[in-house]
């Protein structure tokens, strides 16, 4: 292989493998205004856009978990990878692509797993990371707040009954 390409598939290596994400696009119909503002979208997000040689990437990920997603890319494509959120990522492109009509999206990968178009676009449906995270908080905390307030009832209950005692003697005497 000569240096040249040799420095292309060292560089979308390593690219490779810092990503946790990656989502493949056919972006045919793309002028440059278009990608410029793609970029600038995704980069809001910490995600990069490449150009991909097919055959170049295929060499580049041979050894890693992104290979099985190689295998599967055909035609003029983009990867749109990143250590981010990939939810917060597939939501940008779909808005993309949806106002734009390009780029398509045509594959995935998110931490060792092939995703389809199909797969991407439900992934783009997902709520950030934040807020699930945010949800899973309120779900654990939920019981524990509930526990809270039957022993503070408990607690109300016994004070109001003592009271009650109290006044009780208090008029006896």
């Amino acid at each position: 292989m000569r240096p040249e390409k040799q420095s292309i598939v060292n560089e979308l290596a390593a690219q490779a493998a810092k990503a946790t994400y990656a989502i493949f696009v056919d972006f045919t119909k793309m002028d440059m205004s278009k990608t410029s503002a793609l970029r600038k979208t995704l980069r809001a997000s910490g995600a990069r856009l490449e150009v991909v040689p097919i055959r170049m990437f295929r060499v580049a990920v041979k050894d890693s978990s992104m290979s099985d997603a190689a295998k599967q890319l055909r035609g003029p494509t983009a990867m749109i990878y990143g250590a981010g959120d990939a939810a917060e990522v597939a939501k940008a492109v779909k808005t993309f692509s949806t106002a734009q009509k390009v780029p398509v999206v045509t594959s995935g990968w998110v931490e060792g797993r092939v995703l389809t178009a199909e797969e991407v676009d439900r992934l783009a449906s997902l709520p950030s990371k934040k807020v699930m995270q945010g949800m899973l908080v309120g779900t654990i905390a939920a019981p524990m707040s509930n526990l809270v307030g039957v022993f503070s009832q408990k607690l109300a209950s016994l004070c109001y009954v003592l009271n009650a005692a109290k006044e009780k003697k208090e008029k006896a005497a």
